[in-house]
């Protein structure tokens, strides 16, 4: 196998947003053809699965306008400049659910969210006895605090009913610690 099959001659970013921008590149393909490749580069992200003491879930019923649907989510949102990954969680616990926590949040898993397209890597968080408040969205989030027992959210990753992948894959990763005993 070939270390590096892809050649890049020239890049150039075509276009921005405060949330991400579009990189084309120039490339020679493996087979010696020139192309071009659109990158999405993107900050780290996080998810957090907040757990209540109880041990219920907290979900957000977000609507997406990219495909004018609610979703069912946890929290999330990108690592702005000058955090850590760990303290964007903390934020984004605090901002879409009002959940804060004495707890250590608990690292679960680091995955490319779409490395087909994007190079964003996300970053997915535990966070156990999550006590909720007022929550703190930003202008563009339209969304609504749930609580579900752990078994209903588990049922809904399997059944389809959570159809973004990062929240399934957050849910997946927590699912022995958030399965009641017995």
């Amino acid at each position: 196998m070939m270390n590096k099959p892809y050649q890049t001659t020239s890049s150039q970013i075509v276009w921005s947003c405060p949330w991400y921008r579009v990189r084309q590149d120039q490339i020679i393909t493996p087979n010696g053809r020139p192309g071009v490749y659109n990158v999405i580069e993107s900050p780290p992200s996080v998810w957090i699965v907040p757990v209540t003491p109880a041990g219920e879930i907290v979900l957000i019923n977000n609507y997406r306008y990219t495909i004018d649907q609610w979703c069912w989510e946890v929290p999330a949102g990108s690592v702005k400049p000058g955090q850590t990954e760990l303290e964007a969680a903390v934020c984004e616990l605090k901002e879409e659910v009002g959940g804060e926590t004495d707890d250590p949040l608990v690292e679960i898993g680091r995955f490319y969210t779409a490395n087909g397209i994007c190079n964003e890597p996300g970053v997915y968080y535990l966070a156990t006895n999550v006590r909720l408040g007022e929550p703190e969205h930003e202008a563009t989030e339209v969304m609504e605090t749930h609580i579900k027992p752990a078994a209903e959210v588990l049922h809904m990753v399997h059944s389809g009913q959570i159809t973004d992948g990062n929240t399934a894959l957050a849910l997946l990763l927590c699912a022995e610690k958030l399965r009641a005993p017995g």
